[in-house]
């Protein structure tokens, strides 16, 4: 056993899964700025917990009888009372109109690699204004048709963009949705 381990390393964990009760999290956030220890804890457990966006979601969850009942037997062996993780709640987002014939849905944001994923839907005739990519974008259409410069696609279409790349012209004469996954930092003009 580890006698030099920090008391809060097992906490660090739960925080690294967002498995905390969202009480615990600023405790953790405060603690990590003070203990080099769960830094490097922590920095050490993100390329494993972000290798799990691969794994089936069925596997990942256990049963909500199993989480009652881990959480009884927890309790009936340390006196406390039953502490169960609060259930997410998944509320569909709503579209946005975000310039004239624009409209998202945002699906996902990773802060901290300046990332969205997002459905887009253009109106007919709508057009994207030119853009630089900062970073990859993948765009996967779901139905109608979209012009990207000369490149005309179809539904089940994908087009990949790399850093550093721009599109000049991004329109759809039919109507389209698509997703978008993309950099924050994109350059519009």
């Amino acid at each position: 056993m580890d006698t030099n381990r920090c008391e809060q390393a097992e906490l660090v964990c739960a925080y690294a899964m967002h498995t905390l009760l969202s009480s615990d999290v600023r405790a953790v956030e405060a603690h990590l700025s003070s203990c080099s220890q769960c830094r490097r804890e922590l920095e050490t457990l993100r390329p494993i917990i972000d290798s799990f966006v691969s794994w089936p979601t069925d596997v990942l969850r256990p049963a909500a009888s199993l989480q009652r009942r881990l959480a009884r037997r927890i309790s009936e062996e340390t006196g406390g009372e039953p502490v169960l993780p609060t259930p997410r709640q998944w509320s569909e987002p709503q579209w946005e109109d975000v310039a004239p014939g624009i409209s998202c849905k945002l699906l996902a944001t990773d802060t901290e690699k300046h990332r969205v994923s997002m459905l887009v839907r253009l109106a007919p005739g709508a057009d994207y204004p030119p853009h630089s990519h900062a970073g990859v974008e993948e765009l996967h259409l779901l139905d109608g048709e979209l012009w990207i410069d000369e490149r005309k696609l179809y539904p089940g279409d994908y087009n990949r963009a790399e850093r550093g790349t721009g599109d000049k012209r991004v329109w759809s004469e039919t109507g389209c949705t698509c997703v978008l996954i993309t950099s924050t930092k994109d350059l519009l003009g």
